[in-house]
């Protein structure tokens, strides 16, 4: 009798250990899967498993890096101090410094000057500062206009003026540590709507057809964007609004049920529950200016209704934050880091910091940018996602600011809002060519931070916006976008990684103070 009873207890205890075992199975395997994205998450042709892309808004290269790696560290600034062997970047010469070829030579921008008006940098201002490669309208025709709320008042010359490694120390010392280009532009030239289009889309072509905007400054020219507008497919925009046919990556993701997520301050509605949906969400600058959070155009996948929000819901629960649901990929940026509180990233994220983060002279700067950048880092870095991330830092244009390297044009246009009109420039017809794309445009910081990225390196290769969708498309073996995209011309940034040999066998950690961005 009492064998029996002891057989039975035992029969029990197993059982139930048969169940607990095969529930923590599943839900290893759900973790997995909230991971991953599924079995395509986790197939990709290089050790990378989480790209995030943190893009930010309007610095030419010069703006920030003219210098590199030489700052003046002047008593009472945040220091920088190359580490021996440190390589030179394409930059601003003594001679341009001092014998500059426009009407006014850079100069020199400190950390309390780090409020400036915003420059002119549309599609036609932004051509004509080039003046045909001679690089010496800015003056004349990319400075901004009056502006308040800023600590240097307008001046057309200060278009022309940079910072160095004691204001924008933080990226400084990533370019030490990690991958940095001085070779890389934007797709075409313009603001922040084509930028942001040619990061997801490799395409500024195929908008509602429609020519307006203000005289000097259309929105599109046939069919092309050229300028800034709102996107159709969200209830947050206002005044004119456009919507883009065709593709973009989020659609080649998608196809593939490879997770991803484009992650924007200031998305998530501020009205009540059924009431129309506004973005009144708001933060203060460094100079007490308030600062809407959501920017409408500068959140590409709302312009096409196939990866399109449009009144801003919410994922359905947190383990949706990356897959597709009522949300479709568009989130506020709290989602991000509520995925990845819950131990999950989707594969491929785009950050976009709130306004007041986000670098854009006239309401932003490079000291509350910091902030943004070396908090996420920082982040990333210490979590357990730092052993196969890389994350990539590029802009959406160069806000017109200086930059005296003008880049191969590789997309003609023949649009008469093309102000450069030399031999094999813009402004020639050329077969295939689409009006109103010409490019590539501005020089543009490009940076990778990984612990894949080569160790302070300078990468020269030819790339541009579309290069990032490139490398995503060949991580993850997806197609090329076609329909004219740029991602098949796209230069790569494979060059930036040292697959074989990762830089440090810790990761390569570097902890920055957000407030200096200086190494802690």
């Amino acid at each position: 009798m009492k064998r029996k009873k002891l057989l039975s207890v035992c029969l029990t205890v197993l059982a139930l250990g048969v169940v607990l075992f095969s529930s923590a199975i599943m839900a290893s395997a759900r973790t997995a899967t909230s991971q991953t994205g599924g079995d395509h998450g986790s197939q990709t042709t290089t050790p990378i498993k989480h790209v995030v892309v943190i893009f930010q808004e309007n610095v030419s290269f010069d703006h920030y890096f003219g210098t590199y790696p030489s700052a003046m560290n002047l008593n009472g600034e945040p220091r920088f101090t190359a580490a021996p062997g440190t390589p030179s970047v394409n930059g601003l010469t003594p001679v341009l410094l001092t014998a500059n070829p426009n009407t006014a030579n850079p100069q020199r921008l400190n950390p309390s000057q780090a409020l400036t008006c915003d420059q002119n940098h549309s599609y036609t201002a932004e051509q004509a500062a080039v003046d045909n490669g001679l690089m010496d309208k800015f003056v004349q025709d990319a400075s901004g206009t009056g502006c308040t709320g800023t600590t240097i008042g307008h001046n057309p010359a200060t278009v022309m003026d940079y910072y160095d490694g004691n204001t924008v120390t933080g990226l400084w010392n990533y370019a030490q540590n990690y991958a940095m280009s001085d070779n890389s532009f934007g797709t075409t030239f313009g603001p922040s709507t084509p930028g942001a289009l040619n990061l997801i889309a490799g395409q500024t072509h195929g908008t509602t057809p429609a020519n307006f905007g203000f005289p000097g400054y259309p929105v599109t020219s046939n069919g092309t964007f050229l300028n800034d507008a709102d996107p159709a497919y969200d209830a947050c925009s206002k005044g004119t609004t456009v919507s883009m046919s065709g593709q973009n990556i989020g659609n080649l993701l998608n196809a593939q049920n490879t997770t991803w997520g484009w992650f924007q301050g200031g998305f998530t509605p501020t009205s009540a529950s059924g009431a129309p949906v506004v973005c009144g969400s708001s933060h203060q600058n460094i100079g007490g200016a308030t600062v809407t959070d959501y920017s409408p155009h500068h959140s590409p996948f709302q312009y096409y209704q196939s990866t399109s929000n449009p009144t801003h819901l919410p994922p359905s629960s947190p383990l949706k934050i990356g897959q597709t649901d009522q949300a479709n990929h568009q989130y506020d940026i709290s989602s991000f880091w509520t995925a990845f509180g819950h131990g999950y990233l989707p594969s491929v994220s785009f950050l976009k910091a709130p306004a007041y983060q986000d670098g854009h002279a006239g309401y932003s700067d490079p000291l509350d940018e910091q902030h943004f950048l070396v908090d996420t880092i920082n982040k990333i870095e210490k979590s357990s996602f730092w052993k196969d991330t890389a994350v990539i830092i590029n802009y959406d244009d160069s806000d017109g600011w200086y930059d005296h390297v003008m880049g191969p044009i590789v997309s003609h246009s023949a649009d008469p809002n093309d102000a450069l009109t030399g031999p094999g420039a813009c402004g020639t017809s050329a077969p295939g060519a689409i009006t109103g794309r010409c490019g590539y445009g501005p020089r543009l910081p490009l940076m990778v931070i990984s612990p894949f990225a080569k160790k302070n390196y300078i990468d020269n290769t030819v790339t541009d916006q579309s290069s990032i969708i490139h490398f995503i498309e060949d991580n993850w073996k997806l197609p090329r976008l076609g329909n004219n995209s740029s991602d098949a011309l796209a230069g790569s940034i494979n060059g930036m990684f040292n697959f074989q040999d990762p830089n440090n066998s810790n990761g390569n950690r570097v902890i920055l103070d957000p407030q200096t961005g200086e190494r802690v």
